[in-house]
């Protein structure tokens, strides 16, 4: 496999390459994320003749507890397909499956977000195809954040 950092004072982006035939597990992002123009973009493509499902974060509060300072305090995590929306989160716990999202960060061994944070996090089951991944801050606020998509077994 091979490693490949990117890093700079606002923004940190890491992706591991597995051996050919492969698939890529997970993906993740961190950048200094606001509103508007300063969203946090992800893109990702779902390949294959099936649907695939994955968990989809923007995570903003939960850094504090790894030492990270000025994090987004409340992210809202948006996915599209091309311009169209496609699912919307801020605050995982309010949505009609959060225990679905609990039980995903488990299985691919991400960390867990405390109960009641204002994390956002979706699990979807997504067709072929390019999606976006965008995490803003609610109002005009401002942090770090990351968004994290990890495709689920």
């Amino acid at each position: 496999g091979s490693f490949k950092a990117s890093q700079n004072t606002d923004s940190m982006i890491l992706v591991y390459r597995l051996s050919l035939g492969s698939r890529l597990i997970n993906i993740s992002s961190r950048s200094l994320t606001g509103t508007g123009g300063d969203a946090h973009i992800a893109g990702f493509v779902v390949q294959g003749a099936r649907a695939k499902t994955f968990l989809v974060r923007g995570v903003g509060p939960a850094l504090a507890a790894f030492g990270v300072p000025g994090t987004l305090a409340d992210p809202v995590l948006t996915v599209f397909s091309g311009t169209k929306q496609i699912a919307s989160n801020d605050n995982w716990q309010t949505q009609s499956n959060p225990q679905a999202v609990a039980t995903a960060a488990v299985t691919v061994g991400a960390f867990a977000l405390a109960a009641n944070s204002k994390d956002a996090a979706l699990v979807l089951t997504l067709p072929p195809g390019a999606y976006t991944a965008t995490v803003s801050g609610v109002g005009t606020s401002t942090g770090i954040a990351i968004v994290e998509v990890y495709d689920l077994p």
